[in-house]
């Protein structure tokens, strides 16, 4: 069964396993409509008592998801307060690592800033070979990250590569991301379908009480604090008051006019 809600489609595969298809035409945004679309998701994934396994994945084979939206679009997403009881940004993330429903992100295209932030709550991460970009360029646009990125990435990729991704703003493909712990793997394009596929269906055919219990204890020694999480994004929320960060915001509008992945947050 398939069921549209912009800006994403869940095509239930079977009762236990979704695929969920982001589809917010033109570049898959990070705005305050797809937060509240994934905050939706959240509510009805973790009280279906069938539901094993979901997979997160795209229409459009460019952008997985562009960027965060920082042109007024964004609502309340820093402000408002979610069920974790953090701010709807951070709360997304947080609840989708947290569920007891398996989260798999399956990336083909650009995934940047929140967006990677978005793939790295994810508990498990596989890419496309020949079509991924991934990376955190906050810092090239006079920021930092302020959604779990730089919690999240030291316990993936070590200190070093960390700061690499961070602190060098660059795009890292399929290769390299899965050399360095950003992704479980990446595999050729024409195989991450099925390889996905299969992995989602076997999970999905486990007690769905042993996988929250196991993840769960995963989480308790793997995850950072909210209290961490919370210092990230409040101190991003004053980086963007920065009059340089300000400056370079404004410059990146004029360049998104000709590339909508060139260095978008």
């Amino acid at each position: 069964m398939t069921e549209s809600a912009a800006p994403l489609r869940v095509v239930e595969e079977t009762p236990a396993y979704w695929r969920i298809i982001f589809d917010y035409p033109p570049f898959n945004v990070a705005d305050g409509t797809m937060f509240q679309a994934l905050q939706d998701l959240l509510a009805r994934m973790n009280v279906d008592p069938s539901l094993r396994v979901v997979v997160f994945e795209s229409a459009n084979q460019d952008f997985y998801l562009s960027h965060f939206d920082l042109t007024g679009k964004l609502g309340n997403v820093m402000t408002a307060v979610g069920p974790s009881g953090l701010p709807v940004l951070a709360d997304t993330f947080v609840r989708i690592t947290r569920s007891p429903v398996v989260s798999i992100a399956k990336i083909r295209g650009c995934v940047r800033g929140a967006c990677s932030e978005f793939v790295l709550a994810c508990d498990m991460r596989f890419a496309s070979r020949e079509n991924t970009r991934l990376g955190q360029p906050e810092v090239g646009v006079g920021l930092h990250p302020g959604g779990g990125g730089t919690e999240r990435l030291p316990h993936l990729v070590g200190r070093g590569r960390a700061l690499e991704i961070v602190l060098g703003a660059n795009d890292f493909d399929g290769d390299t991301a899965e050399r360095y712990g950003y992704v479980n793997r990446a595999l050729p394009d024409a195989e991450l379908d099925g390889f996905v596929d299969v992995l989602a269906r076997r999970i999905a055919s486990f007690d769905r009480r042993s996988i929250a219990a196991a993840k769960n204890l995963i989480n308790q020694v793997s995850l950072p604090s909210a209290d961490r999480l919370l210092d990230a994004l409040n101190a991003f929320r004053t980086a963007l008051t920065w009059p340089e960060t300000q400056q370079r915001i404004q410059a990146r509008r004029v360049k998104k006019t000709l590339s909508a992945c060139s260095s978008d947050v």
